[in-house]
């Protein structure tokens, strides 16, 4: 059976609807250690780059998804076991600690995962940038090949970190605990309404003030007076008829 080539000229060429998208064991037990073995790979997918001594925007491929590279370590110093990860424009460097890689067969460690940064500039003033490099690596001692010199093989999966997906997520979380908060304050505010200001109020409105006796001081009072003025006049003029009778 012919072996499937899906890298052209360093690049990843796959059919439309194909991905690659292995898991760190397949990783590990399916490439690393076939091509540190010299044995067949399940498909030329994986390109050979020195990935380790390039600036990660200038690797084949595209730069807005992930991708995967057989690369060799390069020692820095000859009695040394420290490995050579500077570039033209900077750096790469470890952080964290190294996640052993598990098998699922029989739970064995098959492999190692290094996650490193990589920074502009100079050691130790580089500013850190976007660009993540996950470096696998078998666990066991690998065999020296002459044709690398005393290079061993890793593979490095090389992307770049989207800034906004675990951020956004934990600002809108932020922000929808904060509004949550604040409707509840809104709808649990007592709204009180004074009974005895209104009351008040409406007495002003009505003027209802208390009734006077004195003379011209309401309507009742003119009546009053007008009726004893119209009787006493009624009365003189009866006195005045009978006097001229």
């Amino acid at each position: 059976m012919e072996k499937l080539n899906f890298v052209k000229n360093g690049v990843l060429r796959l059919p439309p609807g194909f991905r690659f998208h292995p898991t760190d064991e397949e990783l590990v037990v399916q490439y690393l250690k076939r091509k540190v073995h010299s044995f067949p790979l399940p498909a030329s997918i994986i390109p050979e780059v020195d990935a380790c001594r390039s600036d990660p925007w200038e690797l084949p491929g595209d730069c807005e998804q992930e991708r995967f590279f057989f690369s060799t370590k390069e020692v820095k110093y000859p009695n040394g076991n420290r490995s050579n990860r500077a570039t033209l424009s900077g750096y790469w460097k470890a952080t964290g600690l190294d996640k052993q890689i598990f098998s699922s067969e029989n739970n064995q460690v098959v492999g190692m995962k290094k996650t490193l940064v990589f920074y502009r500039g100079k050691p130790p003033n580089g500013s850190r940038t976007d660009w993540i490099m996950h470096e696998y690596r078998l666990a066991t001692q690998q065999p020296k090949n002459p044709t690398q010199g005393t290079g061993n093989w890793v593979i490095c999966r090389i992307f770049l970190k989207k800034r906004g997906s675990n951020v956004s997520k934990n600002d809108e979380a932020k922000a929808m605990v904060g509004i949550i908060s604040n409707r509840k304050s809104v709808k649990s505010k007592p709204v009180f309404y004074d009974f005895m200001a209104a009351s008040k109020k409406q007495k002003t409105d009505l003027n209802l003030a208390p009734v006077s006796l004195s003379s011209g001081s309401s309507g009742v009072t003119d009546d009053a007076g007008s009726c004893d003025e119209h009787e006493e006049n009624s009365s003189n003029l009866d006195r005045k008829n009978k006097h001229t009778q």
